[in-house]
């Protein structure tokens, strides 16, 4: 009886460190199922930082939204913080004459809210505003709707842990929406979005 009781709490205490040492942000590497494109074995060269050959394909309409998802998905994220989104939005504003980023696609601002999250996870608050703008530009887009959550979900991490499973399960169970994403991302996404589904009560 003891013994069980020890596998017991020992199988609890690693699933508890397995949330502990990741988020939805860092713990999730979407660009993983898309090793074999150029763009991402690209970014995965240049030390987490955007070059203009990244925010060219980032600002070009005709690439798929997946890709630039996981490009910037392989940038990372640093503990001391980054600024991706300062420099991609200098770039937008001198290359595309953007004076407002809130005027600009879908596409452009999931990607601006994604950097901008990447860039310090600690504080999501105006990714948030960007994502959801986004979302509300293109209502359709699986990417679209679960890097919204995801981001959403890094800021459920301080308040409520059932609150950061079902802000993606969601979007997994929404069969209205455009799946534009590998199948592996999404398996990739959940292997860890899954881990929080045990604090929702039944």
């Amino acid at each position: 009886m003891k013994r069980k009781l020890l596998i017991i709490l020992v199988i609890g205490l690693l699933f508890n460190q397995n949330l502990l040492a990741g988020s939805p942000l860092t713990s999730t590497n979407i660009h993983e199922a898309y090793k074999d494109s150029a763009i991402i074995q690209l970014a995965l060269k240049t030390e987490g930082k955007l070059t203009v050959e990244l925010m060219n394909y980032l600002s070009d309409a005709k690439k798929p939204i997946e890709l630039k998802i996981a490009l910037i998905n392989a940038l990372g994220w640093d503990f001391n913080g980054k600024n991706n989104s300062t420099q991609f939005y200098e770039y937008l504003k001198e290359n595309q004459n953007l004076k407002n980023i809130n005027e600009t696609s879908a596409d452009i601002l999931i990607c601006y809210a994604y950097l901008k999250a990447l860039d310090n996870y600690f504080d999501v608050d105006d990714a948030i505003k960007f994502a959801q703008k986004a979302k509300s530009k293109n209502k359709n887009s699986y990417t679209i709707n679960i890097i919204c959550a995801l981001i959403e979900a890094q800021k459920a991490m301080g308040s409520n842990w059932c609150e950061v499973y079902n802000l993606t399960n969601n979007i997994r169970i929404n069969d209205t929406l455009q799946i534009d994403m590998k199948e592996d991302a999404i398996k990739i996404i959940f292997e860890y979005m899954n881990l929080y589904k045990d604090y929702c009560k039944k």
